[in-house]
Order: structure tokens, then C-alpha cells, then sequence
């Protein structure tokens, strides 16, 4: 849960657009950024918690570029109409509480959007596959509808946040799938998306992704089973990420293979 920016290829060549119905595609630098807890708590041992005041900094340092913050599903759904230019992905992992009273207010006064990875079997707990660190309180019933009654996407991080790639068939099967269907029923409205917990993914979570009906799926590295919309990379954010270092990772995504088209 910590940022991972890699070192940089030994080579650096351009990489060879693939080629669409006789056209080279476009090359787009969308990127999706991971976010996690917006709190003023400083007991932070994972890196995963940004203040309200940094995040305000951060969408600001974006719109600043032109650059809108939006949802996964709104990205994806740009990026096929080949209009993703300016937009960058926002998603926020974990369903904590304080997405909807610190983070969601931020988004709105900018006029973003972004997805937020819910645990229904975890609705109304706690972090508690942390082994260390502050408990947090995750969203409710409640919390899960507002934010989607706010215009946010809610997309799927599994029933408890379990490693899929060492869960059992039967468990693998209900964190994907049932997650799934319980979210849906909550919001009355289709969820398309899917996040890893931790990341961890291999050939049988994708799998279990694609049979359960989702459109997306992130991770957080690219991934080494290859390119595709059920591996999507991200870049981490974090409280230290200030304009010099939001510049930098803006700039080296399409290096590290973090950037849309590396998906």
C-alpha cells in the first residue's frame, strides 16, 4: 500500500502504437490515480492517508493543467469514444468513511467525480485486515448511497479484502461475485467495476473478474499477465505528492507503464 515508483528502463524507446482497423491509435497520457483514507489522523504506517487540505492541493495542481478528475467508468467510457484527453481517473480504495465527509465535498466543489472501491461485507466496520495502525471506520449502507446519489461511481474491492490469489474457488467466488450483487442491490444500479485487494491479482482472480460480469478491473503495478482493462495500473498518491512530484509522476507514467494505453 505503499507508492512503488519504479526505476526507470534501461532502454527508453518509443513504444510502437498498436494499429485499429489500418490506423495507428491515438496515443492519450490518461492515467488513473489511487487515493485511499482523506484524514487529518497523522498515524499513518501504510502511506495510504492524505489530509483534506493536500487533497484539495492536488485537484487543484490538476485543474490547474487543465486536467479533469473523473470516475473509472467515465474514463473508459472516454478513452473508447477517443475522447479521454484531459481526463484523469480518481479512485479511492477501501470505502472508508471519510470519503464521503472529507473527500467528497473536495470533488464536488471542483466538479469531479471519482470511483470508490466499497467491502459490502465489511459495511459499517472497520480496517481491519490492517495488522497495525489507527481502526477507520468504513462506509454504511448509508454512506455508499450517498455517495453514489452524489454522482460517484461504487465499484466492487471484494466481500473483506482477502489476497484473491490465495483464496480458495468458493471464497475467490463470492468476493468477486457476490460482492457484486450486493452492491448493486444497495445503489440500485449497475457496478462494473473491480479492484484487487493489495493489488494481488493472477490468471484465476481475472478470470473470476470477467465470469462475474465486471467491465474493469485495477490494479496498482502493471501487470505481468499483460495489457487489458482487468489489470489497470495506477499511480499512488500520497500526503508528500506536491506539484514537483505530481509533475514527475505525470511525466514518467508512460515510462513505468503506469499511463491508460500501457493497460
Amino acid at each position: 500500500m505503499v507508492a512503488d515508483i519504479s526505476a526507470a528502463p534501461r532502454v527508453a524507446e518509443p513504444v510502437p502504437q498498436p494499429v485499429v482497423g489500418g490506423r495507428r491509435r491515438r496515443d492519450s497520457a490518461a492515467w488513473v490515480a489511487m487515493y485511499h483514507s482523506v484524514s487529518t489522523d497523522p498515524d499513518d504506517p501504510y502511506n495510504v492517508t492524505v489530509t483534506p487540505a493536500r487533497l484539495e492541493r492536488q485537484l487543484a495542481w490538476l485543474a490547474g493543467r487543465g486536467l479533469r478528475g473523473v470516475s473509472v467508468r467515465e474514463l473508459l467510457a472516454a478513452r473508447d469514444r477517443g475522447t479521454e484527453r484531459g481526463l484523469v481517473g480518481l479512485t479511492f480504495d477501501d470505502g472508508y468513511t471519510d470519503f464521503v465527509t472529507e473527500a467528497l465535498p473536495v470533488l464536488r466543489r471542483r466538479g469531479f467525480t471519482a470511483t470508490v472501491f466499497v467491502l459490502p461485507g465489511l459495511l459499517g466496520g472497520t480496517n481491519v485486515w490492517e495488522p497495525t495502525g489507527p481502526r477507520k471506520p468504513l462506509l454504511d449502507e448509508d454512506g455508499v448511497r450517498g455517495a453514489a446519489a452524489a454522482g460517484m461511481e461504487v465499484a466492487s474491492h471484494g466481500m473483506t479484502h482477502l489476497d484473491l490469489t490465495r483464496a480458495p474457488d468458493e471464497v475467490l467466488h463470492r468476493e468477486v461475485a457476490e460482492s457484486r450483487h450486493r452492491l448493486a442491490a444497495l445503489i440500485g444500479d449497475d457496478v462494473v467495476g473491480f479492484c484487487y485487494p493489495y493489488g494481488y491479482h493472477d490468471v484465476r482472480a481475472v478470470d473470476a473478474v470477467r465470469r462475474a460480469g465486471y467491465r474493469y478491473a485495477c490494479a496498482i503495478a502493471p501487470s505481468p499477465l499483460g495489457r487489458g482493462d482487468f489489470a489497470l495500473p495506477r499511480i499512488h498518491m500520497g500526503q508528500a505528492d506536491g506539484s514537483l512530484r505530481l509533475e514527475l509522476k505525470r511525466r514518467l507514467a508512460r515510462v513505468y507503464g503506469r499511463s491508460l494505453e500501457a493497460a
